[in-house]
């Protein structure tokens, strides 16, 4: 159990005890859920899924084998299990999932054991979570140990180990956690073992989610009649005569964090492809969230969003203020927030692995932005601060100046995105990368000759070094995305 976890599990009987004798009126109920299943292979194949609530009891089965024959997986016993306990003022979610003797596609890949656990507790003072417990024993993937991150499975496929992921966006005034884990994650890239491209085998996932409620909303005055009016019903009808409610006061946030840890986990991207604008709004005043957490890139509505570094998505998907938005952690541990999309291209899965510069979704104004220009909502939360919770979001426009300024990316040129050209494909096919030049503008979509002078492989001179054609600028001193 985390050190984070304990201290709440500790205190959930004192909470219910002081917190409800504090209660005035009609007391909302905190919440939780869980979920948890063996195992799942695409195209139906899978064991049996747990939920609670309701707590419908564990499910356990003597082996498994897809399909009846085995060639694609086979294994030994399975077991998941999901269960909630909910107080008049905390809860908390815990969920897990085992397999014995994994063997897949005859043998290639194997594992003594797989398990996944994750656990979610919120009161009053705040929530938290973990994941501990979760492991695969003695993976073998064609011939070679592993234990955890990425593995490439030949030129067929690859495999993850831990795919995890977190959502702590809450109801202002509310505390809450979300947390889920598949233990091993087999991915083909091409048609293989009798399972077509695309496929996925999962096995061992895990989720739970608590949460407490949000204050109760103060009680509205009624509005006293305007005396000098009394025989006419409509005149305290006016907004004008209507007493103005208290503001409803939100929780107490920490003081944002003026710090700029250095990133250091690889090259770095800037988060936009194409024209872009953005100034310094971080630690605005907000009504959702108390403050602005980060910074608003706006640009055109389908604008491609790229990985800002190599790394895994997690947490894909919707909620009312970030509207379609999902998270990546770069290989350091730091993670960075993506909201507002319109849209994600088909990389943005959860676990997935992507390179710095792909293409991770498109511009919008999804979710509380809906009505606004259309922008990027884009955040920064160093691994140094991530203790702190959402709050260890740190001033992303330090950062994103850095990664601005970087004209010398080795990627290589797969297309390209030309905003305001008549009949031009509006974004990118999933997996475009930045263009690597330093003007936009020499491939402006107009000539079909600059097109093709930008897609040119670079030029080299005798010592195998680029030649003038494409300049190759030394990243500035203080490039806060570089060790």
């Amino acid at each position: 159990m985390s050190r984070r976890l304990l201290p709440l599990l500790l205190i959930l009987g004192v909470a219910a005890a002081v917190g409800g004798a504090a209660a005035t009126g009609p007391a909302q109920m905190p919440g939780a859920s869980a979920q948890a299943w063996a195992i799942r292979v695409t195209g139906g194949g899978g064991t049996a899924s747990v939920t609670a609530p309701p707590s419908n009891g564990p499910a356990f089965s003597g082996g498994f084998a897809y399909p009846s024959d085995g060639s694609v997986i086979t294994t030994g016993a399975t077991s998941a299990s999901a269960s909630t306990t909910i107080g008049n003022t905390n809860a908390v979610g815990r969920a897990s999932a085992d397999v014995a003797s994994v063997s897949i596609f005859g043998g290639e890949i194997t594992a003594d054991a797989v398990a996944a656990r994750a656990t979610a507790g919120a009161q009053p003072g705040g929530a938290a979570g973990d994941f501990n417990g979760t492991a695969v024993v003695n993976l073998q993937a064609l011939g070679q140990s592993a234990s955890s991150g990425r593995i490439n499975l030949g030129d067929w496929g690859y495999a993850i180990v831990n795919a995890q992921g977190t959502d702590t966006s809450a109801p202002a005034g509310a505390h809450g956690h979300k947390g889920y884990v598949t233990a091993l994650i087999v991915h083909l890239n091409i048609d293989h073992g009798g399972l077509p491209a695309g496929s996925e085998i999962q096995i061992g996932y895990a989720e739970a989610a608590a949460q407490t409620p949000p204050p109760p909303a103060t009680a509205k005055p009624k509005a006293e009649p305007l005396p000098s009016a009394p025989s006419n019903p409509a005149a305290g009808d006016s907004p004008s005569s209507r007493p103005k409610p208290d503001k409803q006061k939100g929780p107490q946030f920490r003081v944002p964090p003026e710090v700029h840890p250095p990133l250091t986990a690889g090259r770095y991207v800037f988060p936009v492809y194409g024209p872009s604008s953005y100034v310094d709004t971080y630690g605005a005043p907000r009504a959702d969230v108390a403050y602005h957490h980060g910074d608003d890139i706006f640009g055109q509505l389908g604008q491609p969003l790229l990985a800002v570094a190599d790394g895994t998505v997690f947490s894909v998907g919707w909620n009312d203020i970030g509207g379609n938005r999902l998270w990546l952690r770069d290989g350091q541990g730091n993670e960075f927030y993506y909201a507002h999309l319109s849209a994600f291209s088909t990389f943005a899965a959860n676990g997935a692995h992507l390179r710095a510069g792909q293409v991770i979704g498109f511009m919008g104004n999804t979710g509380d932005a809906e009505g606004t220009p259309v922008h990027l909502h884009f955040e920064v939360h160093p691994v140094s601060l991530l203790y702190l919770g959402y709050d260890g979001a740190v001033n992303p426009t330090p950062y994103l100046d850095a990664w601005k300024r970087l004209r010398d990316l080795p990627f290589p040129i797969a297309g390209a995105w030309v905003s305001g050209v008549p009949g031009s494909i509006p974004a990118p096919q999933p997996g475009a990368f930045l263009l690597s030049m330093a003007d936009i503008s020499s491939a402006d979509g107009l000539d079909p000759k600059s097109l093709e002078r930008a897609l040119a492989p670079p030029r080299t001179d005798a010592n195998g070094l680029p030649s003038s054609g494409l300049p190759t600028t030394v990243p500035p001193r203080g490039d806060l995305g570089r060790s």
